[in-house]
C-alpha cells in the first residue's frame, strides 16, 4: 500500500516546483528582453557572442573576430558588425566550431539557461573523448622520455624544432652586408667571426 501512495506523489511533477520553476524562467526571460538594445540600437557581434556564453570574454569574441574565427551569414566580420534576429553565427573557439542562429538579440551577459534561449544551436556535436588522442600521454611508471621519444610526441603536437632553433623553410639567407650566401659558406675560405 505504502509504494502505491509514493507513486503518485514521487512522480517528481510537484505542483509548487513546476509553479515556481515556470516563474524562475519567465524572471530570466523578462532579464534577457531588459538585456537586449533599447529602441532600435543594435548589438555587436563580440559583444552577443560573449552574452549568450559562446565565449568566455568579450575580448576573446573580439580577438576571434579579428582573426577570421566568427562568420556572420557566411562572411567573415569586424567585431563592430550589428547582429540582427535571424542572423547564423559560426564561431570557431577552443578546437569546435559552434554554428548558431539568433533568436533574441541582447546586450548584457546572462545566466546560461536564459542564454541558450537567445539562440537555435546548430553545431555538430562534439567529437568523442577517445576520439581525441591526448598527446605525449605516457604510460605510468614508463620513467622519463627519451630524445626519441620527445621527438616523436612533439611531431604529434605539430612542434618542429631542430638543434639550433626554429627550422628555416623558406629563401637564402643573407649576410650583414645584405648579400645572398649559401648556407654552411664563410665567405672568403677563412671562419668568420661575429
Amino acid at each position: 500500500m505504502e509504494s502505491g501512495g509514493a507513486t503518485g506523489t514521487g512522480s517528481g511533477t510537484d505542483p509548487d516546483a513546476a509553479v515556481t520553476a515556470a516563474s524562475a524562467t519567465a524572471a530570466a526571460v523578462r532579464a534577457a528582453v531588459a538585456a537586449g538594445p533599447a529602441g532600435g540600437e543594435s548589438v555587436r557581434v563580440d559583444a552577443w557572442i560573449w552574452s549568450v556564453r559562446l565565449v568566455k570574454t568579450r575580448s576573446i569574441g573580439a580577438t576571434a573576430c579579428k582573426g577570421g574565427h566568427v562568420r556572420v551569414n557566411g562572411e567573415r566580420v569586424k567585431p563592430a558588425y550589428s547582429v540582427r534576429v535571424g542572423d547564423e553565427v559560426r564561431v570557431w573557439h577552443e578546437g569546435r566550431e559552434r554554428v548558431v542562429v539568433v533568436k533574441r538579440v541582447i546586450r548584457k551577459r546572462v545566466g546560461a539557461p536564459v542564454a541558450a534561449e537567445c539562440y537555435v544551436d546548430n553545431s555538430p556535436p562534439p567529437p568523442p573523448r577517445e576520439a581525441v588522442a591526448p598527446a605525449g600521454v605516457r604510460d605510468r611508471g614508463a620513467g622519463r622520455p627519451t630524445k626519441r621519444d620527445r621527438r616523436d610526441m612533439e611531431r604529434l603536437r605539430g612542434m618542429q624544432t631542430g638543434s639550433s632553433g626554429p627550422v628555416r623553410t623558406s629563401g637564402p639567407s643573407t649576410g650583414p652586408t645584405g648579400s645572398t650566401r649559401s648556407p654552411g659558406t664563410t665567405g672568403s675560405g677563412g671562419t668568420s667571426r661575429h
